[in-house]
């Protein structure tokens, strides 16, 4: 059997592992470690080989940005931040038709700048956003999938924690990705807030819930309005942050750790004048930012083998020559590609899709003239269309359990995320086709 051949059933191997519920850092690992074994029929070059890969991952100065970011990610979540934004961005914007939807998508846009978690996002304004819809006449449905729906821009908007696992496996600049990530983050936080006015203005069933909306009328006029005073109080927090860490980045004065250094610093201090890590609060944010710093890192050390491996094997030299033999050309290879990913993202989580694709789409992408930093955002993007789409769609199901509400079913949020993946879906498409869009800025 040759290595090319071998190596192809490996991955087939990894996939079905995967899918029995084997760990994803336990499978790379053991069929990285198989893969060499054989094709070298060597066992002592398999551990050295595992050795280095452990080193070098845990070696590497850019690896403190991802509990620096989890940190500062978490601290922020803690001091309520998250709620002061969402307070300010209904304030701003309650007398537009669909606003409280907008207000979702700007709140959620302005947290994702200091987070760079998906997931923080739909679990933080799960709680604060939804309630506060449904008070004011929207459907549960609606208001649920708003909020997974733009739970996203938390893996776009820099920070991000699939950007700097993408930069990490295909050797590209983290910070040149954080600021490719800004222009199609914005875009598509803008494309969200225009999908919501056109719902609200042509589909108002959709968004609505009629009959209670007419009985609210009156209550609305009494809500109490926030001063100016207090809206710039609530904002002040977040918007340090948000100069201190993009603002450092775009400018060159920061690196990506120090970055996430100086925004964890920064969202230490907001949480500790805002008293809200007494009671076991400041225990809870370190130990949960070493739970999910260390098992970010553990996975990608196992990527990191199971790269080395495939290159052994000589897979994405052979995949490069066989799509250009068959003459798809880079567009045909990029439509393949993408329909890989959203195929992998109803089955796996964002992570895992990146740690098993990534090491085998980019040296083939390199082949066909893609800018690497540009195919980041791509696969970014397509990964991300997985956190919304059934059966997977870890987004959907974390807004469903942070609810709590028998009454809400997961098909009435996966209904209510539905329209922000074909947004996803068009946002990703203009990058494709203009490449200025997310290089503009690098």
């Amino acid at each position: 059997m040759s290595e090319l051949m071998l190596g192809g059933l490996l991955i087939l191997a990894l996939v079905f592992f995967v899918l029995l519920g084997t760990h994803i850092a336990v499978a790379l690992t053991a069929i990285g470690f198989a893969g060499v074994w054989l094709m070298r029929e060597d066992l002592q070059m398999a551990m050295r080989l595992l050795y280095l890969s452990a080193y070098n991952g845990v070696a590497d100065y850019i690896f403190a940005t991802i509990p620096l970011f989890v940190l500062m990610g978490l601290l922020v979540s803690i001091a309520n931040v998250g709620k002061d934004t969402f307070d300010v961005a209904e304030a701003l914007l309650r007398r537009i038709r669909g606003g409280l939807g907008v207000a979702t998508v700007l709140a959620n846009t302005v947290f994702a700048a200091v987070t760079g978690v998906s997931i923080a996002s739909a679990a933080v304004f799960t709680r604060v956003a939804v309630p506060e819809m449904v008070r004011h006449g929207y459907r549960t449905g609606f208001a649920a999938g708003t909020v997974a729906g733009s739970s996203v821009l938390g893996m776009m908007i820099p920070p991000s924690l699939l950007l700097i696992i993408y930069g990490v496996l295909a050797e590209q600049s983290i910070g040149k990705l954080f600021i490719a990530g800004l222009i199609p983050g914005l875009l598509m936080a803008l494309a969200f807030a225009v999908l919501i006015m056109v719902m609200a203005r042509f589909s108002p069933s959709l968004v609505f819930d009629l009959q209670r909306q007419a009985g609210l009328a009156r209550q609305r006029q009494l809500d109490r309005q926030l001063s100016g005073g207090e809206m710039l109080s609530k904002l002040t927090p977040i918007a340090v942050l948000v100069a201190l860490v993009l603002g450092g980045l775009y400018t060159g004065f920061f690196t990506p750790t120090e970055a996430g250094g100086v925004g964890a610093f920064g969202a230490f201090v907001i949480a500790l004048v805002r008293r809200r890590l007494g009671g076991g609060n400041l225990w809870r944010v370190l130990t949960e930012t070493g739970s999910v710093s260390v098992g970010i890192l553990i996975l990608l050390v196992a990527a990191g083998f199971y790269s080395r491996m495939l290159s052994v094997a000589g897979v994405p030299m052979a995949i490069s020559e066989v799509v250009q033999g068959a003459g798809l050309g880079p567009w045909g290879f990029l439509m393949l590609y993408v329909a890989i990913l959203l195929a992998l993202g109803m089955i796996l989580d964002s992570s895992s899709i990146l740690l098993i694709m990534t090491p085998i789409a980019v040296p083939i992408a390199a082949d066909l003239g893609f800018n690497l930093i540009q195919f980041g955002i791509i696969t970014v993007i397509a990964v991300e269309v997985g956190l919304l789409t059934p059966p997977f769609g870890i987004s959907v199901f974390t807004v469903k359990s942070t609810l709590n509400d028998p009454k809400v079913s997961v098909e009435s949020i996966f209904a209510g995320a539905l329209p922000y993946v074909a947004v996803m879906l068009l946002v990703l498409v203009l990058i494709a086709v203009f490449p200025a869009l997310a290089l503009a800025l690098t």
